[in-house]
């Protein structure tokens, strides 16, 4: 017996939804919290709907892909090994030690904005910035950056379209950029430089070493991660403080409220819409019953906005509690890459403000909206006013 599909209660691909994500999800939050797509299975919207099912790994199982995803895709046991292999990369002693480096990527960046006048802000500058932060973090050479922007944007078209060849062909694309540099890396035997792709393959799990395959799991969700959510957030940062002069200049004079008035920006707008869950059992939540094996998206966009738990999604305040802010998420599944993204983005941010960049919104030219799976924008024209 077949068992019946329930009555589509949005459509989150439809032209009014992608013209104004945050808007969108904020309506189905109050509307419709626990929604039907054929497009996004089931979506959560509410934050204590997000919260639950981050905490209940049993029932909302990270195991949602059909393809191996290191750790992203596991549920314990064996989340817990790979988990425990990858947290020392983002140590507080190797952010330290990254730093300097993610610093001079920022200063050069900069200092190569116009002395005054517009420019496009996404492409020459967020961008630009999330590659060259994630190569010289992994090791990888500059070459690589423009085949990685072209791949990342292959990938956000065939996530949207949910074209399953298309999502297959970005993959094995990805896998041989990353299959030639650890080719490199082997061949190089003792002069294999030190840097992250190099010590992954000395990795062990279970008394073994890893195998290319999850190696290059591994980096693929770093990457995708990384590239398209950390230039998501410089444009989203950029774009507030340009619209929002008094709280620009604030931060130029007090640069120590910089972490948590980042965090504060992207909890109003999100760089990062959604993740997937699977459900292992029949479960009841927002008043709706799933049945085993229903697909779940957790709208982070939404649940970080939910009026019951901040109260006005868009008001600013520097005093929140942290804890309630899903930016990085929650549970055991916790973004590992939070320490890496948190210094990036107040580095990025201090060498903005203080080498004496006024940002300005440009009358007449609004910014293009990204679209699902992206957030942010998607082209960001602002003017730039050196002090």
């Amino acid at each position: 017996m077949n068992k019946e599909m329930p009555q589509d209660d949005w459509a989150p691909r439809s032209e009014a939804v992608l013209d104004d994500q945050i808007a969108s999800y904020d309506e189905m939050r109050r509307r419709c919290p626990v929604a039907h797509s054929e497009y996004l299975h089931w979506s959560l919207f509410r934050h204590e709907d997000v919260v639950r099912a981050l905490h209940d790994h049993h029932t909302f199982s990270n195991a949602a892909s059909s393809h191996p995803s290191v750790p992203n895709g596991m549920d314990p046991p064996q989340h817990t090994l790979y988990r425990q292999l990858i947290e020392p990369y983002f140590s507080a002693e190797r952010m330290a030690a990254f730093e300097p480096v993610c610093r001079d990527i920022a200063v050069k960046l900069v200092d190569g904005l116009p002395a005054a006048g517009e420019v496009e802000l996404m492409a020459a500058f967020a961008e630009e910035f999330a590659l060259q932060a994630q190569s010289a973090f992994l090791g990888w050479p500059a070459e690589l950056n423009e085949p990685l922007r072209r791949w990342t944007r292959k990938n956000h078209a065939a996530t949207l379209a949910r074209d399953r060849n298309a999502m297959e062909e970005v993959a094995f694309e990805f896998d041989g950029y990353i299959r030639a540099l650890l080719a490199q890396r082997r061949a190089a035997g003792d002069g294999t430089p030190s840097d992250i792709t190099a010590c992954l393959l000395r990795e062990r799990v279970a008394d073994r070493l890893l195998n290319d395959e999850e190696i290059i799991s591994i980096l693929r969700n770093w990457t995708v991660g990384e590239l398209s959510t950390m230039s998501a957030s410089v444009g989203i940062l950029m774009h507030y403080l340009a619209a929002r002069p008094a709280l620009q200049q604030q931060l130029r004079e007090q640069p120590s409220l910089l972490p948590v008035a980042i965090d504060e920006i992207l909890r109003i707008h999100a760089p990062l819409i959604a993740n997937r869950r699977i459900t292992t059992r029949e479960v009841e939540i927002g008043g709706r019953r799933l049945a085993a094996g229903e697909r779940v998206t957790l709208i982070w966009a939404s649940a970080n906005r939910d009026e019951a738990v901040f109260g006005d999604p868009d008001d600013f305040r520097l005093d929140r509690d942290p804890s309630k802010n899903l930016l990085y998420g929650a549970g055991i599944h916790v973004c590992p890459g939070a320490p890496l993204a948190r210094m990036e983005l107040r580095v990025i941010l201090e060498e903005l403000l203080q080498r004496g960049c006024r940002l300005q919104l440009v009358p007449g030219k609004e910014p293009v909206n990204a679209v699902y799976p992206a957030s942010g924008f998607a082209a960001l024209p602002l003017r730039i006013e050196r002090e």
